[in-house]
């Protein structure tokens, strides 16, 4: 009966996924710790799923010519090596996976923390994106935009690494901060096509660590596609403001209980 509640928390993930556009990882590895799973499994299956989940959505983008690749390939000459090293680590460091799991649960409740509170100042964020700043420190990160976005790559392959958590709604936030002229379609299009490698590549790492379960990704798959779709088709009939305050407050409670206790 175990495949019956992995679909029923896939589907349940990917309907939340589509009705709110937040990642996938922000909720999946939440519950699959409450579900029992160790940390490490609980991450390294989600890295595969998000990648899988996501796909789609690059090739529609790239259709739309809505990515920014020159940002995307700066972005993925810091995360993608980071995320090697950071698996090249845990590999070296620890002789068991379940030693690191402590720092994984650690790591999810910090990314947890951050991604509520993207998601409570959403609005905020957008709004200054959108007003004319001539701010000596917005010149300061438009002149270094490019140094900062790797930077940000490199932060990015490692916590998403780590936690799963980050290459959707906080790398978002992180290109409408560097990139403050950037359309939303682009953000979403251009953070979408860095996200899907670098939790594939994430989640290979944790699959060379033996830290994926495909029983449980296969049955996550199972529930999840079709629910994205429908949650995507409601998503557009339903007031932004109603779902993402309910959402932040879970996440923000969620982060910190791994975080802290």
């Amino acid at each position: 009966m175990d495949i019956l509640f992995y679909i029923i928390a896939g589907a349940a993930v990917g309907f939340a996924v589509g009705l709110t556009g937040v990642g996938g990882g922000s909720l999946m590895t939440p519950i699959l710790l409450l579900f029992g799973f160790p940390p490490q499994i609980a991450v390294g299956t989600d890295l595969l799923y998000a990648s899988i989940t996501k796909s789609g959505g690059v090739f529609l983008h790239k259709r739309q010519g809505t990515i920014r690749w020159k940002i995307v390939i700066t972005l993925f000459c810091g995360s993608i090596p980071a995320s090697l090293v950071t698996i090249y680590f845990l590999n070296s460091i620890f002789t068991d996976s379940e030693q690191y799991g402590e720092i994984l649960t650690t790591s999810l409740g910090f990314m947890l923390i951050l991604t509520a509170l993207v998601l409570l100042f959403k609005s905020q964020l957008v709004n200054r994106s959108k007003a004319k700043d001539d701010s000596e420190a917005l010149k300061t990160v438009q002149k270094h935009a490019t140094a900062i976005t790797w930077v940000m790559g490199v932060a990015l392959g490692v916590l998403v690494t780590l936690s799963s958590v980050g290459a959707g709604a906080f790398g978002a936030a992180v290109l409408l901060i560097i990139y403050p002229r950037m359309s939303a379609i682009s953000i979403i299009g251009t953070d979408l096509a860095h996200a899907v490698p670098l939790t594939l590549v994430a989640g290979l790492g944790h699959l060379y660590l033996g830290n994926v379960d495909f029983y449980l990704l296969g049955s996550l798959l199972i529930g999840s596609l079709p629910a994205i779709y429908v949650g995507t088709k409601l998503g557009t009939r339903m007031p932004e403001n109603l779902m993402q305050p309910i959402l932040a407050s879970t996440l923000l409670a969620l982060g910190v209980k791994y975080a802290f206790f």
